[in-house]
């Protein structure tokens, strides 16, 4: 018998969910519609959202789906028969529509066969994903209006407990901890980690910075953060989420770095990625394991860029345990706290300024990347950063898994 958390951390858990992370920390509203969606190995925790949001007053636009269980993958079946036709087709009307009607959306993410998708065609992947990026631009639209909330959260399974080399308890264990479930008033504790991590990026936004220098053992990298940017940390959007984040100008990236932290992307797994970067562009691309997947990943349109840059203080984050979900690894805390990037498109949130009217042709001129993929890659390795400011000087922004000054 599979472990499941209690009745009660379960509702907990929801609520958190749907009367913090949503609405960018303030929750839903009366009349709120919500789209929840959840395969069905994560049941428990979806049940438990939909009976918050209707506590709330809210109304549910419901996603419920078939997982991998069981010997039997849907997608799985779709990439084996998919033409090319079928891998392009994006329901347009339809999305766009539940897009329109939803206030927030709710992501519960589980896997009951983390491989299940190990052994298909990579181009495959990415095309029928490149299908799906209109779908990005437009939450992305209505997030800058203030229209839109969203978040991700995980529900622990088996596979993924095996995965990540422990019993489905322990899995769970690290869940409960990282979002404080077992906490007297978790979303008070949420405010609080919210706080701190406001006062670094308060600190990183006060600082005139041109360029980030990342060194270490596995690290030797020029970022370029650009203008009109603004770190931004917290909020809701995932949860757990400790980091504190901007997506910096694309075109100045050069150096190199390696990540210590497996890549589970697609439904396989990519380890020992180490990428070069010139002129903004990835340059050369290696991994121990499934390197194909990882060039064809890059491939993609504008997916040779970085579109994040992140950091997370080791003070903040209870997650010390290697988990096998990039929603957990890129907010892990440990010795060194994580130094990561993301290759593929940049988050317009990270604009200092109003958003909802930038053309593409501006986005285009101040170095957001455009793309229809987002990798997370992580390192929780001994990184120091170092912040070249405008006018000539240095400063030590970040250094033993700690933001230094703030």
């Amino acid at each position: 018998m599979s472990f499941e958390p209690s009745r009660e951390q379960l509702d907990r858990y929801a609520q958190l969910l749907v009367g913090f992370a949503l609405g960018g920390g303030a929750g839903i509203a009366a009349g709120d519609v919500v789209s929840v969606s959840a395969e069905e190995g994560a049941r428990p925790l979806y049940a438990a959202a939909c009976r918050a949001v209707w506590r709330a007053g809210a109304h549910v636009i419901g996603q419920y789906g078939p997982d991998a269980g069981g010997g039997v993958s849907v997608m799985r079946d779709f990439y084996e028969i998919a033409s090319g036709e079928q891998l392009d087709f994006f329901p347009a009307r339809y999305m766009r529509g539940l897009l329109d009607d939803a206030d927030h959306l709710l992501r519960i993410h589980s896997e009951s066969d983390p491989g299940s998708l190990s052994d298909v065609d990579p181009a495959a992947l990415l095309r029928h994903r490149r299908s799906r990026r209109q779908f990005s631009e437009w939450i992305q639209e209505r997030e800058a209006t203030g229209e839109l909330s969203w978040t991700i959260a995980l529900y622990g399974t088996e596979a993924m407990a095996a995965e990540a080399g422990m019993s489905c308890e322990e899995y769970w264990g690290e869940i409960i901890a990282a979002c404080f479930l077992d906490d007297r008033d978790p979303i008070a504790r949420w405010r609080q980690v919210g706080a701190q991590i406001d006062a670094h990026c308060r600190f990183l936004n006060g600082l005139p910075i041109e360029r980030l220098h990342v060194t270490g053992p596995d690290a030797d990298l020029w970022v370029a953060l650009g203008e009109r940017r603004r770190w931004l940390g917290g909020g809701g959007r995932n949860l757990p989420s400790f980091e504190v984040f901007t997506s910096p100008d694309w075109r100045g990236t050069e150096g190199w770095i390696r990540f210590s932290e497996p890549l589970y992307v697609y439904g396989s797994l990519i380890r020992g990625v180490e990428l070069e970067f010139a002129a903004g562009h990835v340059s050369a691309a290696r991994a121990s394991e499934n390197e194909s997947l990882l060039r064809e990943m890059l491939a993609s349109e504008g997916a040779d860029r970085i579109g994040e840059f992140s950091l997370t203080d080791a003070r903040l984050s209870p997650i010390r345990r290697f988990m096998a979900n990039t929603l957990y690894d890129e907010n892990t805390g440990g010795p060194f706290g994580n130094t990561h990037i993301a290759v593929g498109y940049s988050i317009h949130a990270c604009y200092d300024g109003d958003s909802a009217h930038i053309s593409q042709d501006e986005w285009d001129r101040l170095g957001f990347n455009a793309s229809a993929v987002h990798t997370d890659i992580v390192s929780t390795t001994d990184r120091t950063v170092t912040a070249a400011l405008r006018d000539g000087s240095e400063r030590v922004i970040y250094a033993d898994g700690r933001f230094q000054g703030s």
